[in-house]
Formats: C-alpha cells, structure tokens, sequence
C-alpha cells in the first residue's frame, strides 16, 4: 500500500484528476502509473494492492477516480467497488482488467463502476477513458458495451417510439451517444459546442429520469428508438 506524504498532497495542483491505482501485479501498477504520470492533468495520489487496501486508501486519500483491478487477494474489485460507492458515491470508479466475463462485467457495472476497460486497450484509450469517468461520463470497452446491449436488447419489449419530451436534437444526441462517442466527437458531428453537448445531455437525463448516459441508451433501447443490432 503507498500513500503520498501529506505535505506533498498538499503542493499538488487541485485541479488535477486525482487518481488512485488499484492492481494486485506491482509490474502492472508500475506501468500504468507511469503511463498516468506522463499526463499533465493526472495525479496519481496512491496505489493499493488489492480490494481491501483500496476502501481504506480511498477514504483517506479522497480521490476523483479509482482505476480498479478485479481478481484481487483480501477482496476483490467487485466487493472494493460496492463498498466504496456506498460511502463515497461521487467517486468515480474505472474498471481495468484483462476480464470481460459477463459475471464480472454486470456485477460490476450493478456495483455502481461507471467505466469498464479490458488491459490490452491501447494508452490513448486508457488516458481518454480516465478523463470521461472522472467527467461523469461512462465508458465501455466494444467487448462489453456488446454484452450490456445485448442483454438489455434480449430482455426488452419495445414499444413504439414516444419521445418522452426530448427535441429532435436531444434524440440525435442519444443515438450518437450510444454508439460510444464522446462529447467532442458529438459536437463534431453536429456542429456545436462540446458545452452544449454537456447540456443536452443534461436535459436527457433529467427527462428521461437517469442517471449516467448507459441507462439513457438502454431507456432509448427499450423504447425503441435505438436500434441495438445497428450498434
């Protein structure tokens, strides 16, 4: 377990993402955080080996992001994550891990992690996926985002579409959305503003009584205006 001297803490850029690293491999956690080290807007505060060390560091340390591991000694990411997000709900939690069973992926998604990336994903999508979670964004790896589609899709009855009140501009934010893109890359696509991205989603997710852009697509899913096998 490593945990920055206080006073260190302290000289550290606030506005930084604060990240704690979680990993049981120390070869792993070496890699990463130093992949995280070599971006200007990441501040790694503290590592953990395992589940357990994670609750307790988290607590103490306060961070943003947790970058978590699953399969850990002493508790697993599955039980750290559940734990953490009981007490610390505005703590975002990023899976990274080389699992992408279904077990793990719904127990951990139910278990409140808002991002979920398999280790062979490339450095750029690591550090881009980082800034999402941490933005309040979520993030799945292709692999699983298929998986949460598809059970979603198997388990839906569409009904015809009903708007629910959105604009026609908010429905193609959704639909953008869903396939994965982030807020620049929608506002790319339709000529705005990444803020006003923000804003729009926003008003989705207040109209449609969600919480993370995940359950507005899988509401835009079962309501029949996604189409999961277009995906």
């Amino acid at each position: 377990m490593e945990e920055l001297p206080n006073s260190e803490l302290q000289r550290e850029d606030v506005q930084k993402i604060r990240i704690l690293l979680v990993d049981d491999h120390p070869v792993v956690r070496k890699g990463t955080r130093e992949l995280l080290e070599g971006v200007e807007d990441f501040w790694v505060v503290g590592e953990a080996a395992d589940g357990l060390e994670a609750v307790k560091l988290s607590k103490s340390l306060e961070p943003n992001l947790i970058l978590m591991d699953v399969s850990m000694p002493n508790m697993n990411g599955i039980e750290a994550t559940r734990q953490i997000k009981a007490v610390q709900p505005t703590v975002a939690v990023l899976v990274l891990t080389s699992y992408d069973d279904d077990a793990y992926v719904f127990a951990l998604l139910e278990a409140g992690a808002a991002g979920y990336l398999l280790k062979n994903a490339r450095d750029d999508e690591i550090v881009n996926a980082v800034r999402a979670v941490a933005g309040g964004e979520s993030v799945l790896h292709p692999s699983v985002a298929r998986k949460v589609l598809g059970r979603f899709a198997a388990q839906a009855n569409p009904t015809p579409p009903d708007e629910e009140g959105l604009s026609n501009r908010e429905l193609e934010v959704l639909k953008i959305a869903a396939s994965g893109s982030t807020n620049k890359e929608i506002a790319r696509e339709l000529d705005i503003s990444p803020r006003t991205v923000q804003v729009h989603l926003a008003n989705i997710f207040s109209k449609l009584g969600v919480g993370s852009r995940t359950e507005a697509v899988l509401y835009g899913i079962r309501r029949g205006w996604i189409d999961p096998a277009a995906l």
